[in-house]
């Protein structure tokens, strides 16, 4: 049996059988975090009911544990406890008195100190690279269609350097191909073996080219290791290049199937921009011809790490 109330103008739904002993623990941790909150907060729970604009009994069964707050309700209640949504919700930059200090004093940062503070901060604690001024590691990132396997072949082949494209390095580990994990396994279990496979090229590689799958920079961890340990180049295309090359090699992952295929890539590419203009150079593929941008890429390359022409 269940019942449904209303509170100012926001619907709660609340299942007899929730207040039972059988509660769900997320339920119940954000009970805890709501009182940890208002107890830091030095309020009473009929204050923040106020304050809030939901009723006590509402409150009250939110830190008990019981039944399910919707998320207007959550944001009505951390903004009362002057809060974000992230500490009532347990984010884990939100666990400790040190976590939220450092957030504080990050918030108003623009661009520019944000990057400087990542560099301190990998330098503190030793993940910031292998002390090489010029990493002889080359790491190109960038959309599927970039040009990332034709260009870094090539520039491998002048360098001297292995070439290590990581798609195929996740399919060794995995025993499948990239399709097939994210069918069978899912997004997470894709995201581990593509760091173990940066993990390994790392330590086995000290001079390499590396190709990295377009979406490696969705994952912090695995985007950061790539940042400390490799020399970065964003090989940048428009849209419409990117798509033809995709299409010309058989493949529109994720966009298989897509009437708004074009839209779709550049939704794509502005929710990666960000990422991948933290690169350290960038070489855009659809300015000029093939041998004109391999000339370009390898004249950035070689000048960077003090190579003879």
């Amino acid at each position: 049996m269940s019942s449904t109330i209303l509170h100012t103008g926001i619907e709660i739904s609340m299942d007899n059988a929730a207040v039972s002993e059988d509660k769900h623990p997320y339920l119940v941790g954000l009970g805890q975090r709501v009182g940890a909150l208002r107890a830091r907060r030095g309020m009473t729970r009929k204050a923040l009911a106020a304050a809030a604009q939901v009723s006590e009994r509402h409150l009250a069964n939110m830190e008990y544990g019981l039944g399910n707050a919707s998320v207007l309700v959550l944001l009505q209640v951390a903004k009362a406890l002057q809060c974000t949504l992230a500490e009532l919700l347990g984010d884990v930059s939100t666990s400790s008195p040190d976590w939220l200090m450092i957030r504080e004093m990050l918030e108003q940062c623009d661009a520019p100190t944000l990057h400087r503070v990542r560099i301190a901060i990998g330098e503190l604690l030793g993940t910031s690279g292998t002390g090489q001024e010029r990493s002889t590691r080359v790491a190109l990132v960038g959309l599927r269609g970039a040009g990332k396997s034709t260009l870094g072949q090539m520039l491998a082949e002048d360098l001297g350097y292995p070439f290590v494209e990581l798609s195929r390095e996740i399919e060794k580990f995995a025993g499948c191909s990239v399709a097939e994990i994210q069918a069978l396994y899912g997004a997470n279990a894709y995201r581990r073996y593509e760091r173990r496979a940066l993990e390994e090229s790392i330590q086995i590689y000290p001079e390499a080219v590396i190709a990295t799958p377009g979406g490696l920079v969705s994952d912090p961890a695995s985007f950061s290791l790539l940042l400390a340990h490799c020399t970065t180049l964003w090989l940048q295309a428009d849209p419409a290049d990117h798509l033809r090359r995709v299409t010309a090699q058989g493949d529109l992952r994720p966009m298989a199937a897509s009437k708004e295929a074009l839209q779709d890539l550049k939704n794509i590419l502005d929710g990666r921009q960000s990422f991948y203009s933290k690169a350290q150079f960038a070489v855009n593929t659809s300015a000029q011809d093939l041998e004109a941008t391999f000339e370009l890429l390898r004249a950035t390359v070689r000048g960077y790490l003090q190579i003879a022409p």
